[in-house]
């Protein structure tokens, strides 16, 4: 198991995904964002990606499988989401972690923005980065970390990466990004986490086995 930086007084300042978004609608209404940066290019991103969680809350169906695995775990986890509202991955995927997590009672989320906290994203980079949405999961008991994800599915993981090799611009980058999320439509996500959550959690065998039945 990992070391936490993530304190209980880290998660006594976390917030609901319910509270995320009424954080962000009273920013809109100011014309500003989340973090420091409340230019115009900034807040009108931020207003493109409302409209993209509206998109995946209502869109995201989750398949038969990970519903039974959620529900077949036995122990209790707190998964801990860095983000951002200005953020377009985590505009596409923060909405479906989401609705994972909630497929099980024994799993508590806690949204936590990334520059508010750099001690905790300096200690999950990807690559070096501070790349958002960055999932957590912890242990509710001890607090140990038990695994994560993040900031993006593997294929579009592959083809930021490829695009940043080519020096694609980022304008050109972002429409192919955004392409293949909407294309997607968070069914790599789910299969992703399908292979993830056994080894973040305790499964009930016999639960388990009509998991395996049913995939």
């Amino acid at each position: 198991m990992t070391a936490n930086p993530i304190t209980h007084e880290h998660l006594a300042k976390g917030i609901t995904y319910g509270q995320y978004r009424e954080l962000i609608d009273l920013l809109l209404a100011e014309n500003k964002t989340t973090g420091t940066d409340h230019s115009e290019g900034m807040v009108e991103y931020t207003r493109m990606n409302m409209h993209r969680m509206r998109r995946v809350e209502k869109t995201t169906v989750l398949e038969d499988e990970i519903v039974m695995q959620m529900l077949s775990l036995q122990n209790k986890m707190v998964w801990v989401i860095l983000t951002e509202a200005w953020c377009g991955d985590a505009a596409q995927n923060v909405s479906a972690i989401v609705k994972i997590a909630d497929a099980s009672p024994l799993v508590e989320v806690k949204l936590l923005l990334r520059d508010e906290n750099p001690e905790i994203m300096d200690a999950y980079l990807t690559n070096g980065s501070r790349s958002i949405p960055k999932l957590i999961v912890m242990d509710a008991e001890t607090l140990n970390v038990v695994g994560t994800w993040g900031p993006r599915p593997e294929p579009a993981q592959r083809l930021v990466m490829d695009a940043k090799d080519k020096n694609t611009p980022f304008k050109e980058m972002a429409e192919q990004l955004h392409g293949w999320y909407a294309k997607d439509g968070c069914r790599t996500l789910q299969q992703e986490f399908s292979q993830l959550i056994p080894k973040w959690g305790k499964l009930n065998a016999l639960k388990e086995q009509l998991v395996e039945r049913c995939s």
